[in-house]
């Protein structure tokens, strides 16, 4: 994994919007209705062809793929493994579920996801390995002729995909988490043997506090935070930290976000994870003033920071001059060679919804690329 050695690197958290061709071919999908799978696979491959090039243009320097040839970044699993089926009601975060009217009008405005979210009804095992070879093989086309400084590829962790998709089958949670990660570990290596950066998006670690464990202990959560780290450790066992990042956060939503679980509490459990990279929230109101954690806890030496300096969930375009603002913060704290630029969340989180214009998502990409420049002038005094 590329360090900011001369200069701050650019990153985000992965998902990037969809065209309407894209999204129309991802639901079609799901409803079984593709009449010409050639077609519809060009439109995902041409769309990936032109995601990278764009971050690239922009400034980006460690791309992703947009998981363009996803529906959401959990529940995608279910076209990859057999075990899930039907559909499950949408529990909202305890802090939704105390303002009601809001909830209502999110919901109405489309922020309440339209994609299935199946159950765990049987033996998870892999059902087709297609899905993944087309991600690689769209990938590595793209970056071949966009020639980004790094690229990686998201994969949801075991503990997502069981807050997203309960568990009817395994005789414990434990024992499901367990088939989980054991179902994904050959998805992770594969990754990282077609020669990118593996993400492990764990949204679980954070926003598991106020949806899975919202009745819970405090003692209760990080126990089971802890557990999750743990079983996702056990299925990157074979993979080197150095390919890996981890996200982490709180729910990429408008909302109170009274709830969230501090990162003080947080912090000692997601920094035993394996992937030596931890990307997690920093520019929004609940969390922007928690670089302090990481300055007063520490973080160990071989672990490198992507803090968020773009909100993820407004259209504001941040200020470069904020944007270098947040990134010399981190890089004062633990180094500048150990910081790269972020953002919150991704900007997609699942196909045809987006609180954020798509042409302003890249205008926010750019800032963040203006602001790393800006950053890195005064870090290494070009």
């Amino acid at each position: 994994m590329r360090a900011s050695t001369d200069r701050i690197l650019t990153t985000h958290v992965g998902s990037l919007p969809r065209s309407q061709a894209v999204t129309d071919v991802l639901f079609a999908r799901e409803r079984g209705e593709i009449q010409d799978a050639a077609a519809a696979a060009a439109v995902i491959s041409d769309a990936v062809r032109d995601v990278v090039r764009r971050q690239v243009e922009t400034g980006i320097d460690v791309v992703s793929d947009g998981e363009m040839n996803k529906i959401s970044y959990a529940t995608y699993i279910a076209d990859r493994f057999s075990g899930f089926a039907g559909d499950t009601p949408r529990e909202p975060g305890q802090d939704l579920v105390e303002f009601p009217r809001l909830l209502t009008r999110l919901a109405e405005r489309g922020s309440t996801a339209k994609y299935r979210r199946p159950r765990c009804t049987g033996e998870i095992a892999v059902k087709d390995v297609a899905p993944l070879n087309e991600d690689l093989a769209n990938f590595r086309r793209a970056v071949d002729a966009a020639r980004p400084t790094e690229a990686f590829l998201n994969a949801a962790s075991p503990g997502v995909i069981a807050l997203f998709q309960p568990n009817d089958y395994y005789p414990t949670q434990d024992a499901y988490l367990e088939a989980i990660a054991e179902a994904m570990r050959p998805e992770y290596e594969a990754i990282v043997a077609a020669g990118f950066l593996l993400q492990i998006d764990a949204p679980d670690l954070g926003m598991g506090r106020h949806t899975m464990y919202r009745n819970a202990s405090v003692d209760e959560y990080l126990k089971g935070a802890a557990r999750h780290v743990e079983v996702l450790n056990h299925a990157l066992r074979n993979l080197p930290p150095d390919r890996l990042r981890m996200h982490i956060c709180w729910g990429n939503y408008e909302g109170p976000h009274h709830h969230d679980v501090p990162l003080a509490q947080l912090l000692p459990v997601v920094i035993r994870a394996r992937p030596q990279a931890l990307l997690f929230e920093s520019a929004n109101p609940r969390h922007a003033h928690e670089w302090s954690v990481i300055r007063d806890q520490g973080v160990p030496e071989d672990k490198l920071l992507i803090p968020g300096v773009l909100s993820s969930t407004t259209n504001y375009v941040e200020h470069p001059e904020l944007v270098a603002e947040r990134i010399l913060r981190f890089a004062d704290i633990v180094g500048r060679e150990r910081v790269l630029a972020g953002s919150d969340c991704g900007f997609s989180t699942f196909a045809g919804f987006g609180p954020i214009d798509p042409d302003i998502v890249y205008l926010k990409l750019a800032a963040l690329a203006e602001g790393a420049r800006i950053a890195s002038k005064k870090l290494w005094r070009h």
